[in-house]
């Protein structure tokens, strides 16, 4: 004779190991969350202080730059007979054809890169990201560091100081101290020397141009960050 079979026991029992595994599923899963969670607003966090320091950085090239133009003028006043003061002529002439890297603190972009970009589920907030770090920073560094026609000292400061040096005068230990006025140039190396101010300068405000819209994006970025971590 069969056994009746107890459907209401076995069907309770199947019920109360299904909940139970949706349940340690459910906080597995919850538990995951968290950790992504809490791995996103330390990324964020590092990000968000990157940012800042990358600022200072770009006002420090922007000065640079800056000053890289005041060289220009002052070497135009130089050039074309105009008075000056000699005793700025060392300030200018180390300015004229400094050139500058770029520095960016990708430690948190990179952080966030090898736990996997869709770590951020803003949507904005990650493209903004992967856009400033890829492409605006990346463009920044390869102005500075690679592109030809940004390499002040290589690209002028010889033909330059060839022109200019001897009409340097020095102290005893061979310090330039000032500058012999008006100084003695031909026709020819005049024109070389204000078509050289010119480039110089050309290319000081196109870089300064980027240098202000990638600071504005760099601020930008900054504060959407700030908000996604309160």
């Amino acid at each position: 004779m069969m056994k009746k079979v107890n459907w209401k026991k076995y069907g309770f029992e199947f019920l109360s190991i299904f909940i139970a595994v949706i349940a340690a599923f459910a906080l597995n899963n919850w538990n995951d969350n968290q950790r992504n969670a809490t791995t996103e607003n330390k990324i964020l966090v590092e990000i968000a202080n990157g940012l800042e320091k990358d600022i200072e950085d770009i006002n420090v090239n922007v000065k640079g730059h800056e000053d890289g133009i005041e060289a220009c003028k002052y070497w135009r006043r130089i050039i074309t007979g105009q008075e000056v003061n000699t005793d700025s002529v060392m300030i200018h002439y180390l300015g004229l054809t400094r050139d500058f890297i770029s520095i960016q603190n990708v430690s948190g972009y990179e952080a966030l890169k090898s736990k996997g970009l869709e770590l951020l589920e803003n949507d904005s907030l990650r493209f903004e990201v992967i856009s400033l770090y890829e492409y605006d920073y990346q463009t920044l560094r390869k102005f500075e560091e690679e592109y030809q026609e940004m390499q002040f000292q290589d690209n002028y400061f010889m033909a330059i100081n060839n022109i200019l040096a001897p009409n340097f005068t020095f102290d005893e230990k061979g310090n330039i101290i000032g500058m012999d006025t008006p100084i003695n140039l031909s026709d020819s190396e005049q024109k070389v020397l204000l078509s050289y101010l010119w480039k110089i300068q050309a290319n000081r405000r196109f870089i300064m141009y980027f240098y202000a819209q990638t600071a504005q994006k760099v601020n930008s970025l900054k504060v959407h960050v700030e908000e996604e971590l309160r």
